[in-house]
């Protein structure tokens, strides 16, 4: 992320500066707080200068459990860092957006969050109404009490029974160059035939079936086919192992597995029907193995149990009534990792769910109807089931949804589709943006960008190099969504919007209706600037329920600070409300009692002309505690040797000051990272200690 207090490091390209408001653009400048010490380093580690903490925020990842980073907070956070840099909205972008005064609207929806929240749900169509809008019995929420729904009936049947019918809702090309495109009309057609299909094997509402799909379009109506009928959809992400897929399979109990024979990833053909076949070997409660064959060749499936995706569906019917349900009606299971023990099923409903991701696609991104919205994430994770499938079709929106790498065939595969396409909404994640930096600026200046209109950020912080960069190289007048959620909180929780000035490196201000606060461990607010835990204070309709089968795991998540739910994140508050995350309380390394973003020194390398990206880690030191350790990965055009070395470690000592200059500095060609892209610091320190990795069913590999 982008250092956010009262200076900002000196960067190689002009930067943005700002004053009360006003864009500028000027070179890059530097202003050292504490004199010149830090341009000079500090003598010794007795008497260190303070240290700044950068902001820092990612997606859900693996981690201990709350509880046991909660000492964390028992000494002072330092946050010294000032950021004075403002992005105003264009006139154009504030005249057009569906919330042109935030303060406003976000007063009233405090004011009132059951009437904010119940407004938007007339937005949608429901089978029977509420009688209440909230049942809040500590830790555990009802919204749209007594209504029924039907999550799917909203994504499909209220745009193709109108004007919606023809338009298009995803644009799907493959890895090889293959185009698959399905009106609203055809969607609901496909979606019907497969909800039929698993009527015809016995599914009810309240089953479970598991998801194990490539991103493919099949994806996406199994997943709609499940929650038109209540059927319980759990997606597991088609790059995980056998032992991982089992594992899921067996808490969800699972009655049906759908899958496909391969997968592609950058040329290769990846078997998949082995992997479910080894998984479904210790499922006994797994019934049928459905299969998609994109092979030619295809692969022998063994009747009765495997059936052919094709054939399950030719005979069925284009018709079948979506189920009405009760709001509180479970719509999915998705499994998240801990460092150790086994996967939590965190579990979305279809009412409170509908709401939240709905309203946040609206809003956070401006959707408009003639936009076609790209979102590089998979439905295997959160990121896809939220903001590529449910909330965008609930918005009646085109999808683009590519297969493959950014990088494959070449490094313009992105920057391609969005300008064959026409792309105006791009959301995506700080590591593909730093992996496409690794290019050059030469590869999206090839493209007309010029549909882009607003750009969005998930995930892993965004460093202060890659946020210029992407900037920059979409034309420098695209507002960036920087996003903060879990898979826990359903939806995006605080963000800009696209009417609001921003500040790099800060998620902003919560979102309508969300009750965000940075507080100590017994609940307290904190001051402005003071580093505390990120906290929310009230429910919101897209908050999970419960952690399958393991309800004290949930309560967790309410209990470790009184009366907020509470995520693990460090973060600070500025004067003017907006929020700036500064990391895992877990990642953070102390190094002669001062504590030390993760985040912080990872920016400072990467801004280094030879580092396309980097990774740190606290290792015990016998004087200084801990002392910091990084992991690069060079450009390409640079090669590791001693004088490399020494320049980075330079770098960092000019950025930061000799207190977080890096012992030890190893490169790398790759980094422990989630499949989702999030970098496994934690692995990283087990594996450089000798220590127990954990659990690593998300690792890449």
């Amino acid at each position: 992320m982008i250092p956010s207090e009262t200076t900002r490091p000196a960067y190689p390209r002009a930067v943005l500066t700002v004053k009360k408001g006003t864009v500028h653009h000027a070179a890059p400048a530097r202003k050292l707080p504490h004199g010149d010490r830090r341009a000079q380093g500090w003598p010794g580690l007795q008497f260190p200068p303070p240290i700044r903490i950068m902001p820092y925020r990612m997606m859900p990842r693996e981690r201990p459990p709350l509880v046991e980073v909660m000492g964390f907070m028992s000494d002072k956070i330092d946050t010294l860092l000032k950021e004075g840099r403002v992005i105003q909205p264009s006139a154009r972008t504030k005249a057009a957006a569906h919330i042109p005064d935030y303060d406003r609207a976000y007063k009233a929806s405090i004011a009132d969050p059951e009437a904010f929240w119940g407004g938007v749900a007339k937005e949608l169509e429901w089978f029977t109404p509420w009688t209440r809008v909230l049942e809040w019995n500590y830790p555990w929420a009802k919204w749209f009490v007594g209504a029924t729904c039907n999550i799917a009936y909203n994504c499909l049947d209220r745009h193709a029974n109108g004007w919606r019918r023809n338009k298009v809702a995803i644009i799907w090309v493959g890895e090889n160059g293959e185009e698959r495109i399905f009106t609203y009309g055809e969607l609901l057609r496909q979606v019907n035939r497969c909800a039929n299909a698993l009527k015809a094997l016995g599914l009810k509402p309240g089953d479970r079936v598991t998801i194990y799909l490539p991103k493919i379009p099949e994806q996406v109506v199994a997943m709609l086919a499940c929650a038109r009928i209540g059927v319980i959809h759990s997606v597991v992400y088609s790059g995980f192992s056998a032992p991982a897929l089992a594992s899921r399979i067996q808490d969800a109990e699972a009655r049906l597995v759908i899958t496909a024979d391969v997968g592609y990833d950058r040329g290769k053909t990846i078997p998949l029907k082995p992997v479910v076949d080894a998984a479904v070997a210790s499922c006994p409660t797994v019934e049928k193995v459905v299969v998609v064959r994109r092979d030619a060749l295809g692969v022998a499936l063994t009747a009765p149990k495997e059936i052919d995706w094709a054939d399950w569906l030719k005979e069925q019917s284009a018709v079948c009534a979506a189920e009405p349900l009760d709001a509180e009606t479970p719509l999915y299971i998705l499994y998240t990792s801990g460092t150790t023990g086994k996967p939590k099923g965190v579990v979305h409903v279809h009412g409170g769910y509908m709401v939240g991701t709905y309203i946040t696609t609206k809003y956070v991104f401006d959707l408009k109807e003639d936009d076609v919205y790209f979102c590089v994430a998979d439905p295997g994770w959160v990121t896809g089931h939220s903001y590529i499938v449910y909330g965008p079709l609930l918005n009646g929106a085109t999808i683009l949804m590519a297969e493959g790498k950014p990088d494959y065939p070449n490094p313009g595969r992105w920057w391609d589709l969005i300008a064959r396409y026409g792309v105006s909404i791009f959301y995506t994640t700080p590591t593909a943006v730093r992996l496409l930096m690794k290019y050059g600026e030469d590869w999206p200046k090839k493209y007309d960008l010029s549909t882009l209109r607003v750009l969005g950020s998930v995930g892993e912080p965004i460093n202060p190099e890659a946020w210029e960069w992407f900037y920059r190289v979409t034309g420098s007048d695209k507002p960036i969504m920087d996003t903060w959620w879990q898979t826990e909180t359903g939806a995006i929780l605080v963000t800009p919007l696209p009417s609001v000035p921003l500040k790099p490196g800060s998620a902003t201000r919560p979102f309508l209706g969300i009750e965000a606060d940075v507080v100590d461990k017994e609940g307290n607010s904190l001051p402005s600037n003071a580093g505390g835990f990120a906290v929310i204070k009230k429910p919101w309709p897209a908050m999970m329920r419960t952690i399958y089968k393991d309800p004290d795991r949930y309560k967790v998540y309410w209990n470790t600070i009184p009366n907020c739910y509470t995520a693990g994140d460090v973060c600070r508050k500025d004067q003017d409300g907006y929020l700036w995350f500064m990391g895992r309380a877990d990642d953070v390394i102390k190094v002669a009692g001062n504590r030390i973003g993760t985040a912080e020194v990872e920016s400072a390398l990467v801004s280094h002309d030879a580092v396309a990206e980097a990774a740190v880690i606290g290792k015990p030191h016998r004087t200084a505690g801990e002392a910091i350790k990084a992991f690069v990965i060079l450009k390409q055009g640079y090669q590791d040797s001693k004088e490399l070395v020494q320049s980075l470690k330079d770098h960092v000592l000019k950025e930061l000051g000799k207190i977080a200059v890096p012992q030890e500095i190893d490169i790398v060609s790759s980094l422990p990272k989630t499949r989702s892209g999030k970098i496994m610091r934690r692995v990283l320190k087990a594996k450089e200690l000798g220590q127990d990795v954990g659990d690593i069913s998300t690792i890449e590999d």
